[in-house]
């Protein structure tokens, strides 16, 4: 997912992007025009402050509507951030352990993150999903770092990671 990802906010020409990343921070070191970092709990998707910052060209939302108790409010929030021609990047995990932070509520199919976002105002450009039966065996214990030898094949009825590009209406 992470290579994919680079590769679609390089294409978005980065250095002319004003983005908010949604509790992460892990797009620090893009040349972005100017980069917001909004966390849980100053910043909740759920209950948003009335004056919404933005708007944002890029609104990144990743590993995080799993943890929100309302998710079709979160995604609205995300939309009412972004600008008119402006995306919405979202990844959720599938197939993957429970991981408290505070709660882990939701799994999205590639099928429901469409419902989601469109139920939302947001039209998807695409939504991809990567994983294997290796992979998800190998963290029902505790997560593990992937190995060399480990392959990276695709088994798409396995997913562990959903992720999708999307626009506001």
């Amino acid at each position: 997912m992470t290579p994919d990802t680079r590769l679609v906010f390089e294409s978005l020409n980065p250095s002319s992007l004003h983005v908010a990343e949604i509790s992460g921070a892990y797009w620090t070191e893009m040349p972005w025009a100017s980069r917001t970092q909004l966390d849980f709990p100053e910043f909740d998707l759920c209950n948003p402050p009335a004056e919404l910052p933005g708007p944002f060209d890029l609104v990144i939302c990743e590993q995080v509507l799993e943890h929100v108790l309302d998710p079709p409010t979160a995604v609205n929030t995300l939309r009412r951030m972004c600008r008119r021609g402006g995306h919405v990047y979202v990844s959720t995990p599938f197939l993957v352990r429970l991981h408290d932070h505070p709660g882990d509520y939701w799994r999205f199919t590639p099928d429901g993150m469409v419902v989601l976002l469109r139920s939302q105002g947001l039209k998807p450009l695409w939504v991809r999903s990567w994983g294997n039966r290796r992979v998800i065996a190998a963290n029902f214990d505790h997560w593990v770092p992937r190995l060399p030898w480990q392959t990276l094949r695709n088994e798409p009825d396995l997913p562990a990671v959903i992720w999708a590009l999307a626009q506001p209406d």
